[in-house]
C-alpha cells in the first residue's frame, strides 16, 4: 500500500481561484518530490514570491496567505501557479493588464479564461507604488542587487565543504541552511521576471503602430549576457576538440554511456586537455540539468555524461553552426532595426524617447531574468549535492536503491534518518516511489478555476494520442525567434537521450529547460509544445539565432518523427511538407 503521506494540497481559494500550469510546467515538469518541496519551494521560493509582491510590488498582505501564498501550490501531486493574484497586480500597475500579462506568459492559451474584474481588484496604493517601480524598470534600471546576489551564489558554491567529511546531520544542516538565501533569491527572481515583462510589451505596440508587429521580435534579439544560454557557448568550445582530435572521436564514437570515466582515464594528452575543460565546464555551470528546480533530478555536476552527450551533437556541426556567428547576427539586426525606428518616431519625441527606454529596458532586464534564476539554481546545486551525500550513504548501508531517494523523504524524516531515529527505511522509500511513479503516469489539468477533482480521477499520460499531422497540414504556435528554416523533425522527449539527433535537423520538444539549449546549436529550428513570449526556449533561441515556434500544442505527438516540416518562426506557423 502506498504511504498515506505525500505533499499537501493547497486549500482552494475562491477569492484566487485560477490555479494553471502553464509557466510552471517548464519549471516542474514532474511531480514535485517531498524533500524538493521542504527544501526549496515551500519555506523557499514561494515565500520569496510573497515577499516580492508585498515589499516591492505593492499587494497588500491582506491579499495572500502567510504560510501558502497562492502565487504556486500543489494539487494532486503537481505544482501549479496562482494566476489569479498576478492578474490582479497587472491591472493595478499603470500601463499593463491581464491581458498582457497573460500573453507574456500563457501566450493566449484558448483555455486560460478572460480576466473579470471584481472591486477588491482595485487598489490605488499598488498603483502608487508601481509607479515607481516602472521608474526603475523604465529608467534607472540599476542592477546592484542582482550583481550582489550573482556574487553570493558564487561564493557559496566556492566555499562548498568537503561533504564527504560531514556527519550525516551536518549535511542535512548545510542544506537546510539555504532556504532563507532561496526566499531571497527569489524575490528577486520575480522582481526581475516582472521587470522583463514590462519593454516587451511596448516594444510590441510601437511595432504595430508603425505596421510591422514582427519587428518586435528581431528587437528582443540578440541582446547578450543571457546566462541560460552560456553553456551552449562552452559546449560549442568543447565540441570543436572533440570534432578535431582522433583520441577525442574515437572516444566519443564508443557511446556517451561511460564516457566521463573513459576520457579521465585515458592517456592522451588531448583527452587529458579535455577532462580538464569538462572540469571547468562543471564547476561553472554543474548545477543545471534536467529537471535542475527539484533536487530529486540530477545535475550535470552528478551525472557529466549528460554533458558529454550534448557535447556529442554538437561535434557533428560544422564551423557554421558557431552560436557566436548567429548572435552577432541577430545582434547586429537588432541595433540596426533600433536605429531605424527610432528615426522612424523622430516626429514623435514622447513615443521615441519610450521606445529607446523599452530598448534600453529589455536588454537589461531579459538578461536579468535569466541571471536571477541562475543564481538560485546554482544555490540549489548546493541543497542538492549536500542531500545526494546523504542519499549515497543510505544506498551503502543498504537503505535506498539510489541517492537520489532520499528525496522521497520529508525534511523531518531526513532529520530523522540523519539522526539515525527513523525506522523502516527501505519499505517507507519504496512505497514513496511506487507513488511518486503513480503520479509520473497521470496528466494534470492544464488549468482549473474551481476545485479539480482528484487525481485518482485524472487520465492516464498517452491515454488520448493526438492525430499524426498529414502532408499539407499547418500546425500554429507562437513565434519565438525569427527565421525560416526546413529539415527531418526529430522529437527528442528527454535531453538526455539526444542521439538521433543531426546537424540540420529540427528539434522537436515537450518543453525546455537549461538542459535542452546545447540541442538549440546544431538543430535548424526549434519546435516545443507549450511555451510563451518569455519562456526559456525563445530567450535562449534569439539569443542563438535559431528560428523557434513555441506552443505548438501536442507537437511531439503530431509531428511524426522524421517528417520533413518547414518551421516559420515569424508566423509560427510549422509546416508538414513529407512523411517519413
Amino acid at each position: 500500500m502506498t504511504d498515506a503521506r505525500w505533499i499537501e494540497d493547497n486549500d482552494f481559494n475562491p477569492a484566487l481561484p485560477l490555479w494553471t500550469r502553464a509557466n510552471v510546467g517548464e519549471v516542474l515538469p514532474e511531480p514535485p518530490s517531498p524533500l524538493g518541496w521542504d527544501l526549496v519551494f515551500e519555506e523557499g521560493t514561494i515565500l520569496g514570491w510573497r515577499d516580492c509582491l508585498i515589499g516591492r510590488l505593492g499587494i497588500e498582505e491582506s491579499a495572500l496567505d502567510e504560510r501558502r501564498p497562492e502565487v504556486m501550490g500543489v494539487f494532486g501531486g503537481y505544482a501549479f501557479l496562482g494566476t489569479t493574484i498576478l492578474r490582479v497586480w497587472a491591472e493595478r500597475t499603470p500601463g499593463f493588464t491581464a491581458g498582457l500579462l497573460d500573453a507574456a506568459y500563457f501566450a493566449g492559451h484558448p483555455d486560460i479564461p478572460p480576466y473579470i474584474a471584481e472591486p477588491w481588484h482595485a487598489n490605488d496604493a499598488t498603483t502608487e507604488t508601481m509607479t515607481g517601480w516602472l521608474g526603475w524598470v523604465m529608467g534607472d534600471r540599476n542592477q546592484d542587487e542582482l550583481e550582489a546576489d550573482r556574487l553570493l551564489a558564487h561564493r557559496i558554491r566556492a566555499e562548498r565543504p568537503n561533504l564527504s567529511e560531514l556527519s550525516d546531520r551536518e549535511l542535512l544542516d548545510h542544506a537546510t541552511s539555504f532556504i532563507p538565501v532561496c526566499r531571497s533569491l527569489f524575490n528577486q527572481h520575480i522582481n526581475q521576471s516582472g521587470a522583463a515583462s514590462i519593454a516587451p510589451g511596448i516594444i510590441g505596440a510601437v511595432c504595430e503602430a508603425i505596421g510591422d508587429p514582427s519587428k518586435a521580435m528581431h528587437l528582443i534579439a540578440g541582446v547578450g549576457g543571457v546566462d541560460s544560454a552560456a553553456p551552449s557557448f562552452a559546449m560549442w568550445d568543447m565540441s570543436r576538440s572533440a570534432r578535431t582530435s582522433g583520441d577525442l572521436t574515437e572516444l566519443f564514437d564508443s557511446g556517451y554511456n561511460g564516457l566521463t570515466e573513459r576520457v579521465r582515464a585515458s592517456d592522451s594528452a588531448d583527452a587529458q586537455a579535455f577532462a580538464a575543460s569538462l572540469d571547468e565546464f562543471l564547476l561553472e555551470f554543474g548545477s543545471r540539468g534536467p529537471n535542475e528546480w527539484d533536487i530529486h533530478a540530477p545535475s550535470w555536476e552528478l551525472e557529466p555524461d549528460l554533458v558529454l552527450a550534448l557535447v556529442d551533437r554538437m561535434r557533428g556541426a560544422d564551423d557554421t553552426h558557431a552560436p557566436s556567428t548567429e548572435h552577432a547576427a541577430r545582434e547586429a539586426e537588432r541595433e540596426r532595426l533600433g536605429a531605424e525606428i527610432t528615426e522612424t518616431l523622430s516626429g514623435d519625441p514622447e513615443a521615441q524617447g519610450q521606445f529607446a527606454a523599452a530598448l534600453a529596458s529589455s536588454a537589461v532586464f531579459l538578461p536579468g531574468r535569466e541571471r536571477s534564476k541562475t543564481n538560485i539554481i546554482r544555490v540549489i546545486g548546493e541543497i542538492r549535492m549536500a542531500m545526494w551525500e546523504l542519499g549515497r550513504r543510505g544506498v551503502e548501508r543498504g537503505d535506498l536503491m539510489h541517492p537520489s531517494d532520499i528525496c522521497l523523504l520529508f525534511v523531518d524524516e531526513a532529520r530523522a534518518y540523519a539522526d539515525q531515529s527513523l525506522a523502516e527505511v527501505s519499505d517507507l522509500v519504496a512505497r514513496r516511489r511506487a507513488h511518486f511513479e503513480w503520479l509520473s503516469s497521470i496528466e494534470p489539468p492544464f488549468i482549473f478555476g474551481e476545485p479539480p477533482p482528484p487525481n485518482t480521477e485524472w487520465p492516464t499520460r498517452g491515454a488520448h494520442v493526438a492525430l499524426a499531422a498529414e502532408v499539407g497540414d499547418l500546425l500554429t504556435g507562437i513565434p519565438g525567434c525569427p527565421g525560416l528554416a526546413r529539415g527531418r523533425a526529430v522529437v527528442v522527449n528527454h535531453p538526455s537521450d539526444p542521439s538521433d539527433l543531426n546537424p540540420g535537423d529540427i528539434l522537436v520538444a515537450p518543453m525546455t529547460d537549461p538542459s535542452w539549449t546545447p540541442l538549440f546549436v546544431p538543430a535548424a529550428a526549434v519546435v516545443v509544445n507549450v511555451g510563451a513570449p518569455l519562456s526559456h526556449a525563445i530567450i535562449v533561441s534569439r539569443e542563438l539565432g535559431i528560428p523557434c515556434v513555441v506552443s505548438v500544442n501536442k507537437a511531439t505527438e503530431r509531428i511524426p518523427n522524421g517528417a520533413l516540416i518547414e518551421v516559420n518562426g515569424d508566423t509560427g506557423v510549422v509546416t508538414v511538407l513529407e512523411l517519413p
